[in-house]
């Protein structure tokens, strides 16, 4: 059997992140987003963290990502294509000590955004980590999954079993296929994802190992919360699972970011939940409501006393559907 991806919370020797390169696909949140990307590359370089590989998009963007991070020695600018920056679900999944990486097919979320580049993102980040891909012929993102490091692993049927991914899944096709090749020994269902997640559910914004046995989760924040209802779902699943070694499932309650709209007030999915855990450091994506990112970050503290906790403003990138760790992308040590 393939060996269980490593947790995020394992030593990185590296980390990719996307860099917003189109503006015909940012508008005018394209310098915004650049502006917020730029805080969290900053943070992920600082002493003692990450290598981080900026992947830039286009070519006429590349000079200027060149310019912006000249100070930071712990950046490499890397020449790429991609429809957009969602690395966490276009490029591969590497494996223990990145000796080799996990490739999928890619669909564009279900055929809902079809992007040039993106179905070749798995491909050239493997060619520039000088890494091997085992691929997969089987539609597959990222942020579907969450990982123990010990092979269990955390998804949603709203998007695993969707009929617009891979048509005919049942639960037992898909623990077979992600037993094979990314080292599954168990699989932890969870319903449906945030409201108006154009991912269909991606678990990376609604619940996620922190810890062997321990998994964080939201908990309605503030009046009007779209998604209390899916929460609740989420603690009543979790408290009755156990994990690949037996261990009940342990909850970490952490706030939500409360109602986040877009410019017509539709709720947009706005989650804690996208934090990336960095080698020194967890970066907690924020949307305006500070308490509740402070609350969040002081859950994620007692967690990691070792890490810094470091919050950052995502505003601008959520409204291209996502936010820190759907744009990253993790090499373990």
């Amino acid at each position: 059997m393939t060996t269980p991806v490593p947790a995020e919370w394992s030593p990185h020797r590296a980390m990719w992140v996307g860099w917003p390169s189109h503006g015909e696909l940012w508008e005018d949140n394209l310098e915004p987003a650049q502006a917020e990307v730029e805080a969290l590359v900053r943070a992920l370089a600082g002493p003692g963290r990450e290598q981080v590989k900026l992947m830039v998009g286009k070519a006429e963007a590349l000079d200027a990502a060149r310019d912006r991070f000249a100070d930071v020695g712990a950046v490499e600018v890397v020449d790429g294509r991609f429809g957009d920056i969602w690395l966490r679900d276009t490029g591969p999944i590497f494996g223990a000590g990145s000796t080799r990486a996990a490739a999928f097919r890619f669909n564009g979320w279900g055929g809902k955004y079809d992007l040039e580049h993106d179905d070749t993102v798995a491909t050239q980040i493997g060619e520039a980590s000088g890494v091997p891909l085992d691929r997969n012929d089987f539609i597959l993102e990222g942020g579907a999954l969450d990982h123990d490091g010990e092979g269990t692993i955390l998804t949603t049927r709203q998007c695993l079993l969707n009929a617009n991914r891979n048509t005919g899944w049942t639960e037992a096709t898909a623990e077979a296929e992600l037993a094979g090749a990314l080292g599954a020994r168990k699989v932890l269902w969870l319903g449906d994802g945030l409201f108006n997640d154009h991912t269909d559910g991606h678990v990376d914004n609604l619940a996620r190992f922190v810890a062997p046995g321990v998994v964080a989760y939201p908990v309605a924040w503030g009046r009007g919360d779209p998604n209390d209802d899916v929460y609740a779902a989420v603690a009543r699943a979790l408290s009755e699972m156990t994990d690949a070694e037996g261990r009940k499932i342990r909850l970490l309650p952490l706030p939500s970011p409360g109602f986040v709209g877009d410019e017509d007030e539709r709720p947009i999915p706005a989650s804690h939940m996208n934090f990336l855990i960095a080698n020194g450091a967890v970066i907690v994506p924020t949307y305006g409501d500070d308490r509740a990112a402070k609350l969040a970050c002081e859950g994620l503290a007692t967690i990691y006393p070792d890490r810094e906790i470091i919050p950052l403003s995502s505003i601008a990138i959520l409204t291209g559907g996502g936010s820190f760790h759907c744009i990253s992308q993790q090499e373990p040590a």
